[in-house]
């Protein structure tokens, strides 16, 4: 799955029904979203820090799958992250961060 594949799901979900879908029980509460990607975040970070690369990839996983959420809970597409990054792509990461 990609995560093209991913946001697409995402997106197809959020007419289900929050008792049956978690991932509609998410969008419907965006706060919920934003915590469940603070905690995935965290665990990916202690399992890194572990040098544990099968629990790593796990985590990582959910990672991704909670800031897709997330950010879908509060109208930001994977297109518009997309679109971020192209505009970042000819600057280095230094100068990016120095211009913010």
């Amino acid at each position: 799955m990609t995560l093209t594949d991913l946001a697409a799901t995402i997106g197809a979900r959020a007419g289900a029904d929050p008792q049956t879908s978690w991932t509609a029980r998410l969008l419907a509460d965006p706060d919920k979203a934003a915590e469940k990607f603070g905690e995935e975040s965290v665990e990916a970070i202690i399992e890194a820090v572990r040098n544990d690369p099968a629990r790593l990839t796990s985590e990582a996983a959910d990672a991704l799958y909670h800031l897709l959420v997330m950010c879908a809970a509060r109208g930001v597409t994977l297109s518009d992250i997309e679109a971020e990054l192209s505009k970042r792509q000819m600057q280095s990461g230094i100068e990016e961060k120095a211009s913010r």
